[in-house]
């Protein structure tokens, strides 16, 4: 990562929080990948997701990955849903309410949404399982 990237005492709080959920090796990966035009979208993302929403006290985190997965399952977002079931566990919910969620999903979004969140879901857990 280049030394003269701007990096905001808000981007710092959301660093440490995106770390937190989502692990430093995903967390690294974008940020190592970010080119000078992609550097913008890391500030963004770090600054206003993962600071001024996930650090709000409103909700927990667990609520809050609750959340995300139906969203980015509705919205067809396979590579952050994946992203954000790892989060969802380090968050603190377990792969059968993981389920739970992905059924209602399924529901409430539609079948092909359910069944590509339940595919996602499971190549994450072979992932963790394997170490």
């Amino acid at each position: 990562m280049a030394a003269d990237r701007e990096r905001s005492e808000s981007f710092e709080r959301g660093l440490a929080t995106r770390r937190e959920v989502l692990g430093d090796a995903y967390v690294d990966r974008a940020l190592n990948a970010a080119d000078d035009f992609g550097w913008a979208m890391q500030q963004l993302t770090t600054e206003s997701c993962w600071d001024a929403i996930w650090n709000r006290p409103g909700l927990d985190r667990r609520s809050r990955s609750i959340l995300n997965l139906g969203m980015l399952a509705a919205l067809n977002r396979p590579h952050e849903l994946k992203a954000h079931i790892r989060g969802a566990l380090s968050n603190g919910l377990s792969r059968e309410e993981i389920k739970e969620i992905l059924l209602q999903i399924a529901v409430y979004v539609g079948i092909p949404a359910g069944v590509d969140s339940f595919r996602l879901a499971r190549e994450v857990f072979a992932e963790i399982d394997a170490g």
